[in-house]
């Protein structure tokens, strides 16, 4: 595949100048009180999408401005065309707020309001008469081409084992330098995942401030868990780690950080923020693929990579997620879930560039409008990185 520099991807023109490779209607509930309003609505419309979820309420400060940010994100997505946003109406996070944040993005938004309307069955009917006309709207929508400048891709480690470090990680930090290479963004994640690891990327930092910042963030998700009673630089890896052959953190880590390329890292974003930067971006999140998953979705990722060495069906409602098995044998055990294999790598019969062309590829072909295995599965799943109890 050498000619992806000459190609053009395809999406769709959002009216701010972004790009989406997909055309959703996202029902976006604000509160967990209406997940399953939301849902209804989505087996009635066809072209819309939705997630389930916990949060929306009881919530204060950091932790309430940390999903705030997370429901706007996930509404300001470029594959997203338009937002109902769907409250209770007396809960902590506000619906119409929600949807005044999303206006600015100048797509289609519309509030419905489950006690406004007098209740569920009420809610269903103007909700889903409001989305049908916009998925009408979508429809009407043609793609164009873009350019890989344009591009933001979210990079992932699920569960790992000793091939990942060898195969699928380092073909994803490869394809990372070539989109950042082409003018486009990558963003790398899982700080949990990267203690260990720390001083290979504040060594690539552009300047002192995003070097210090590394350190910073690293130490703080430590002493979460300091503060919670556990070591996890030197244990801690989750069960599936330890049958893949990994004894720590750091080993999985050393493994993870791969995903990074070479590149210079750019500058260091919160959770669910967008990155302010073209090139290598990392996002501080946890290690918990879903809510790792959403925080980049959030912070406006297209297509996000994916790669695992246990096999998992996580995708996202909105970004396509590309499942990339670090071996052989899991690509053929779970080839329902996973989309490609980079296991030939260490049976010899590809080199790491060879496999990073093929993911170039298959991403090329996503934005043309190729499915992933998650989305035809409708793996629509959704976690915010809570930081502060309920109250």
């Amino acid at each position: 595949m050498s000619n992806n520099k000459k190609q053009k991807l395809m999406g769709y023109r959002r009216p701010n100048g972004e790009v989406g490779i997909r055309n959703h209607v996202l029902i976006l509930p604000t509160i967990t009180c209406s997940t399953q309003t939301a849902q209804r609505i989505t087996e009635l419309v066809d072209g819309t999408v939705t997630f389930i979820h916990q949060h929306g309420c009881a919530q204060v400060g950091e932790d309430y401005d940390q999903t705030f940010r997370t429901y706007v994100g996930m509404g300001s997505n470029p594959n997203v065309y338009g937002v109902v946003v769907l409250g209770l109406g007396c809960e902590t996070h506000q619906a119409r707020s929600v949807a005044e944040e999303l206006k600015k993005t100048g797509k289609p938004v519309e509030v419905v309001s489950i006690q406004d309307n007098g209740g569920t069955l009420s809610t269903i009917a103007e909700g889903a008469k409001i989305a049908v006309k916009m998925v009408q709207d979508a429809s009407a929508q043609q793609k164009e081409p873009f350019d890989f400048s344009e591009l933001i891709i979210g990079t992932e480690c699920g569960g790992s084992d000793a091939c990942s470090g060898l195969s699928a990680n380092p073909a994803v930090g490869r394809v990372s330098d070539k989109i950042v290479d082409l003018g486009g963004t990558a963003i790398l994640a899982e700080t949990t995942e990267l203690i260990g690891a720390e001083h290979l990327l504040a060594e690539r930092a552009v300047n002192d401030q995003v070097s210090k910042r590394v350190y910073e963030v690293i130490n703080a998700m430590e002493d979460r868990a300091i503060k919670a009673g556990v070591d996890i630089r030197t244990g801690n890896p989750s069960p599936g780690n330890i049958k893949g052959g990994l004894s720590s953190l750091e080993e999985k880590s050393l493994g993870a950080a791969t995903k990074a390329g070479t590149r210079p890292l750019q500058e260091l974003i919160n959770y669910a923020e967008k990155p302010s930067k073209k090139g290598l971006v990392w996002m501080d999140t946890p290690g918990q693929d879903i809510e790792q998953l959403t925080g980049m979705a959030a912070g406006g990722a297209q297509v996000i990579l994916f790669t695992s060495g246990r096999g998992t069906p996580t995708g996202s409602p909105i970004v396509p997620v590309l499942k990339i098995a670090t071996n052989t044998g899991i690509y053929e055990k779970m080839s329902e879930n996973m989309d490609i294999n980079a296991g030939t790598i260490i049976e010899g019969k590809e080199t790491v560039d060879s496999v990073s062309d093929r993911i170039l590829d298959e991403i090329v072909a996503t934005c043309s409008g190729k499915k992933s295995k998650a989305e035809i599965l409708k793996q629509h799943d959704f976690g915010i990185w809570r930081i502060g109890p309920t109250f």
